[in-house]
């Protein structure tokens, strides 16, 4: 039973990162902006991989997080470009 219910939620978690990807794709006007979703507000995966579902982030404004947002706001909002979250999480885990 439990076996299922994990099977379950992991084909949940893909149709909703397909869904979100097909959305995103069709909008133009909107783009990712890293670092702003809040807790549990996320949009999709993050960059750390530990999870691939929305509304899974564990953190306000963690930098590995994403949401989508109207095209030109993210700098406004204190967000970060996918290449600026990117670079920021390569060089945190250089770190470690």
């Amino acid at each position: 039973m439990k076996h299922q219910l994990i099977l379950q939620a992991a084909l949940a978690c893909a149709l909703a990162t397909l869904a979100s990807g097909a959305a995103q794709a069709a909008d133009p006007n909107q783009e990712k902006c890293f670092g702003v979703a809040k807790a549990g507000q996320n949009d999709c995966a993050n960059l750390a991989g530990t999870h691939s579902c929305a509304g899974q982030a564990k953190l306000d404004k963690d930098p590995g997080e994403w949401k989508l947002v109207p095209k030109g706001t993210c700098v406004n909002l204190g967000g970060l470009s996918a290449a600026e979250a990117k670079a920021k999480f390569a060089a945190s885990t250089a770190r470690k």
